[in-house]
């Protein structure tokens, strides 16, 4: 590595040293590059913008460079000498090439290249007038040597009504062809100490049609020009590992550059160049000491010990805790096997919950953690579950043992290994639209990384949601800390039920923004139908034969009539009227052209990511957003306040997400005056906002 910088370092040292021989042969430069000034209209128009060209003509194998030259060399420089009133632009590069000089790597054109510029007149100018455009062009052209060269060039143009295009027209469309385009996709890297990697996110981008890519940064102290850049995609994130250059002190918060790629189109090798602004992502590569795997797994770890205290997944905790305390007396290996069963089913979830998560965004799926809950049909579904369970937890609804084995609320309480798997696979279904602290950045780690190294993190996840009840079942002194069974357990038992219809309630509440007022009926009439079904099937097992038999029939057309009601539930869909919902702060709706629009202004801005199913979101926004503390100081500084409603699919505001390093809400950024993005935790309390408020 010392070897390969020191000969970079020699390269430019003999450079310098060709140039500084040739410079009294300047001369020379003339007959190696031909300089013109060409203008794409026959004619100006007052106060009409139009473009002229610099255009350089290499002799074969020399070159000239680009704006960043690379390892070593000069980029062009053009001064204007335009009439009184006239304003030129910036020059408009076009996309380089990587050009090698032994060790060395320069970026710069070979052939021919115009290099473009936006030229205003004034509106006064006077028509049949003549006018004369010039510019002074000072360049360096290298092969071997490198000879610096000057041409000062002129042409005039009359002032005219609009007219006929220039000769050059052709020349002037291949030019802008060359230029690089705005980037179609979502830019963003991670450093280390060794590399800059930078992801582009896009369905459309096919990774495995690239044959290569070339990134040319505008920093010229960024990157190791001359070292070879490492393209790999992984389902719709196509990443480009560049290594550091050794005199970078320290990478900015934005890159800015062009990228080349190489695209095979029907065998046909087709270049293309795109602006890139990438954003450094909240998520730090490894060796920064931010996410690195082994931080991720620990960090899920936790987050799914947390979880065991969200208001869903408490309830099935507590029911299995209780069956633990009512067979206490049974052997241990029995319980531990409970334990084994119930993690089990947690993980088995977890494992296809992570399969079908990377397979829709492989497939193009813009979706993160809680997506299913975007789906009505899956809103009203937990909710038809979580009614049901909360009947049986009441004594409501009593399934036979011929029922206990295939499914019903009623496993959750059974004595078989079976009812632990359904209580695992359970906790994961009701874990889903709650975030506890640590699992945002480590399941947005898990969701830009490939399948295997993703999994290990959503297991972990997992493995922390079971451990509570794990911890139970192996370890004796913990039982003799459950007290002894009694009447209190059945009283428990169905006072456990009301945080479940609680629950329910919150997710027809949650329905309510995705569905119109038809299907919001529906749900409500398939609860009623549940409730009176459960109730059926409860009186028929108390009759005869053939009576329950007649009741038990009632009981299966109730459930296709709830089958029917959540096929319409899902045919219905929401007004304008009810497509989101509003705090008590006051807030805007969140778009990405609002955003930029509010910070080139220079405002500061503060970004809600939430969703209607997302507790902590609601919590947070309870107790901290919207206080009058919080909304007084949002007024006083100026802090524009965009609230993005995630509850329906909004490829907006996954994009945002994933260039946070996230995969679900909550998320809240505050971006200050100058553009600076500050993440807060996903947790709030109003002092912490406030706080991050007054550093503005």
């Amino acid at each position: 590595m010392v070897l390969h910088f020191l000969g970079r370092i020699l390269s430019v040292v003999l450079c310098a040293v060709a140039l500084g021989t040739a410079s009294a042969s300047a001369q020379d430069a003339a007959s190696l590059v031909k300089v013109e000034l060409l203008a794409e209209p026959s004619a100006i128009v007052p106060g009409e913008p139009f473009t002229v060209g610099i255009k350089l003509s290499m002799k074969q194998h020399w070159h000239t460079y680009w704006r960043n030259p690379g390892d070593s060399g000069e980029p062009t420089q053009v001064t204007w000498k335009l009439p009184q009133g006239f304003v030129a632009g910036e020059l408009q590069w076009p996309a380089p090439s990587l050009i090698r000089v032994g060790p060395a790597a320069n970026f710069g054109y070979e052939g021919e290249t115009i290099l473009l510029a936006r030229v205003t007149p004034p509106r006064d100018l006077k028509s049949g007038a003549s006018v004369d455009l010039a510019a002074d062009v000072a360049y360096l052209v290298c092969e071997k040597i490198c000879i610096p060269g000057e041409a000062s060039v002129s042409l005039s143009l009359s002032v005219a009504e609009p007219g006929a295009p220039s000769r050059d027209k052709a020349a002037f469309e291949a030019a802008r062809s060359r230029l690089p385009q705005p980037s179609p996709w979502n830019a963003s890297f991670s450093a280390d100490t060794k590399a800059i990697t930078l992801s582009l996110r896009s369905a459309d981008l096919r990774g495995d049609a690239i044959r290569s890519a070339t990134f040319f940064p505008y920093d010229n102290t960024l990157i190791d020009n001359a070292a070879r850049q490492g393209l790999r995609a992984d389902g719709q994130t196509t990443r480009l590992t560049i290594e550091r250059s050794q005199i970078a002190k320290q990478v900015p918060q934005r890159i800015e550059g062009v990228l080349v790629l190489e695209e095979d189109v029907g065998g046909k090798i087709v270049p293309h160049a795109f602006a890139i602004d990438a954003t450094r992502s909240a998520v730090p590569a490894a060796g920064e000491g931010g996410m690195t795997l082994l931080y991720a797994v620990v960090s899920a770890l936790i987050a799914g010990v947390i979880l065991n205290f969200m208001p869903c997944v408490f309830p099935v905790l507590s029911v299995k805790i209780l069956y633990l305390t009512e067979h206490r007396a049974e052997t241990p290996r029995r319980i531990r096997l409970h334990g084994i069963a119930y993690v089990l089913g947690i993980l088995a979830s977890f494992t296809m919950l992570a399969g079908v998560l990377q397979g829709l965004r492989a497939g193009g799926a813009e979706v993160g953690w809680g997506f299913q809950l975007q789906s009505p049909l899956t809103v009203a579904a937990l909710a038809f579950i979580l009614f049901a369970l909360g009947l049986s937890l009441s004594g409501i609804l009593t399934i036979g043992t011929s029922l206990t084995r295939i499914g019903g609320s009623r496993l959750l309480q059974s004595g078989g290994l079976s009812g632990s798997f359904f209580a695992g696979v359970l906790a994961t279904v009701v874990a889903t639209p709650c975030t506890a602290p640590f699992m945002g950045a480590s399941i947005g780690f898990a969701l830009v990384q490939p399948f295997a190294v993703g999994l290990v993190v959503f297991l972990a996840l997992g493995f922390g949601l079971g451990l509570p009840f794990l911890a139970l079942t192996f370890a004796p002194g913990l039982q003799r800390l459950l007290p002894r069974p009694g009447r209190w357990m059945e009283t428990l038992k169905q006072a456990l039920a009301f945080p479940l219809y609680a629950t329910v309630a919150w997710l027809i509440w949650v329905l309510s923004f995705q569905v119109g007022a038809s299907g919001l009926l529906a749900a409500l009439a398939a609860l009623v139908l549940i409730a009176f079904g459960a109730w059926i099937f409860r009186v028929s097992q108390e009759q005869g034969h053939a009576s329950g038999r007649v009741l038990q029939g009632m009981t299966a057309a109730m459930v296709a009539g709830v089958v029917a009601l959540t096929v319409l539930i899902d045919r219905d869909r929401p007004t304008a009227a009810n497509a989101g919902y509003a705090s008590k702060a006051s807030s805007e709706a969140f778009s990405q052209q609002k955003l930029d629009a509010l910070l080139a202004s220079g405002q500061p801005v503060f970004v809600n990511m939430t969703a209607a199913w997302c507790i902590t979101c609601l919590v947070n926004e309870r107790t901290a957003l919207s206080t009058d503390a919080v909304r007084e100081m949002f007024a006083g500084k100026r802090v524009a306040y965009l609230k993005g409603d995630w509850t329906n699919r909004n490829p907006e505001i996954t994009r945002l997400l994933e260039r946070f390093g996230r995969s679900g809400v909550p998320l809240y950024v505050l971006y200050r005056s100058g553009g600076e993005a500050v993440v807060l935790p996903q947790i709030l309390t109003q002092s912490l906002v406030l706080d991050a408020l007054q550093e503005i």
